[in-house]
């Protein structure tokens, strides 16, 4: 860990704890800064919340006070990437000119390992995940974090000069960096995302090309070429550029020629030697194969990860094979643009399971992806959106059920031999279970129920 003064006797907030606020209120403690916490939701009996205040960290439930700010003279705040910078504590502390970041800043500073950044509307955690594997098994001493669910700056705190971070990033997370500046950066792709968080498609933007604001001529940008937003983003980057693409062959770049990836005119793999599957994951595959060769990682390793990798959980995680169905969990598709990505991964008849949280969206952008659909089986809030879409295009089995648990076993009994059966809702699991991560566990276990 590289050893900083710049936060001693320095007045530092925390707002939110979780997983993030606790890891820098410790981190922060730790390097000398005195350290606030306020938790809108947290028990003054919570172990974290303890384990907090038995160190001397002030902490602050149940309410975000406005008068915190001055009481504490705060000179810095980190806030948890998921609160929103309309919150009347945040929006104060921007009148003061108090700089905001999120704890992604906080591991830059401190991380003595380069950082290889990942970010994208689709496909982060996928491509984040390809990276460490690759560099895992070439020896390259990779750590992962961020996004994918380890805290940065807990993990840069043991990271040393001969590792490197993976790191999987939001546009919440990126939008709280200042000086943040990784090796290696790639925007994967840029689609209407959290529209309700940033308000505008150009704020999003905006937030994710963060990525590329500080880099230099020492780093390098990897550009999603087939997207004009990522291309745009990338106009004003200093870095030295390297593209990908999955229709053009950039020869200075990682592309597709003769059913193959190429790097740089050295074929690498052929695509039908690759596991994993969907379209949209050739995408994902590039990207990896860009960041990983720049690393030195040898083809061999490549094709190791590549011909044995079959996605991560709740990400077009296949499930196993029960009396000739193959059972698929996308739980993570919690938009129509996931969902029809992996529809567009399979020719074959699927049975397609779909719901949940109601964003006051239609579903008419799905019907190109329901060519090979024979039946939905719905539930949550959108069943009876997601029917009359079902009905327009001429499914004739629609069945509607209460939950996750229930749909394995209707669509189990509407199916037959070599159909594929697929939980990709389109929608947020929040109107019935807490995470998506939730919703994919009890498909998982739905479906291990039926051997």
């Amino acid at each position: 860990m590289i050893k900083t003064n710049e936060y001693i006797h320095k007045n530092v907030l925390v707002i939110g704890l979780a997983k993030s606020g606790l890891a820098a209120a410790k981190l922060l403690h730790k390097i000398g800064a005195n350290v606030v916490v306020n938790d809108l939701k947290a028990n003054k009996q919570e172990s974290a919340v303890l384990e907090l205040i038995e160190v001397g960290i002030e902490v602050i439930t149940g309410d975000h006070p406005l008068t915190i700010l001055d009481e504490f003279q705060i000179d810095e705040v980190v806030k948890n990437p998921g609160i929103p910078y309309s919150n009347p504590l945040i929006k104060l502390a921007q009148e003061k000119n108090i700089p905001i970041i999120t704890e992604v800043e906080l591991a830059y500073k401190i991380s003595e390992a380069d950082i290889i950044a990942i970010t994208g509307s689709n496909g982060k955690t996928t491509t984040t995940t390809l990276i460490y594997e690759m560099l895992l098994v070439d020896n390259k001493r990779p750590l992962i974090a961020g996004n994918i669910g380890t805290v940065a700056c807990e993990v840069a705190q043991s990271a040393t000069k001969d590792d490197v971070i993976v790191m999987e990033l939001s546009s919440f997370q990126l939008l709280g960096t200042r000086e943040f500046k990784p090796k290696i950066a790639m925007i994967l792709n840029i689609f209407d995302a959290h529209l309700d968080y940033h308000g505008t498609k150009d704020e999003y933007i905006y937030a994710k090309g963060k990525i590329y604001e500080n880099q230099s001529s020492t780093d390098v940008a990897i550009i999603n070429y087939d997207d004009e937003d990522v291309m745009r983003n990338a106009e004003s980057s200093h870095a030295e550029k390297l593209f990908f693409s999955s229709t053009k062959e950039c020869m200075d770049g990682t592309y597709l020629k003769d059913e193959s990836v190429w790097f740089k005119g050295e074929r690498i793999i052929s695509l039908k030697d690759i596991v994993l599957p969907g379209e949209h994951n050739v995408e994902n595959v590039l990207a990896a194969i860009s960041a990983v060769k720049l690393r030195g990682v040898t083809n061999s390793s490549i094709r190791k990860v590549l011909t044995s990798f079959n996605g991560v959980k709740h990400r077009l995680q296949f499930v196993g094979e029960v009396s000739k169905r193959k059972f698929y969990n996308d739980s993570k598709a919690t938009n129509i643009l996931a969902t029809s990505k992996a529809l567009k991964a399979f020719h074959t008849p699927t049975i397609l399971l779909a719901g949940g949280l109601d964003r006051g969206n239609e579903f008419d952008e799905l019907k190109p992806y329901l060519q090979n659909v024979k039946a939905m089986v719905l539930f949550g809030e959108t069943a009876p959106k997601l029917e009359r879409i079902a009905k327009e295009s001429g499914i004739e089995v629609i069945k509607r059920v209460d939950n996750v648990e229930q749909a394995v076993y209707t669509a189990f009994e509407v199916s037959t031999t070599e159909d594929v059966i697929l939980l990709s809702p389109a929608c947020a699991s929040w109107d019935q279970y807490k995470t998506f991560e939730e919703r994919g566990d009890i498909f998982i276990q739905a479906v291990h129920k039926l051997n």
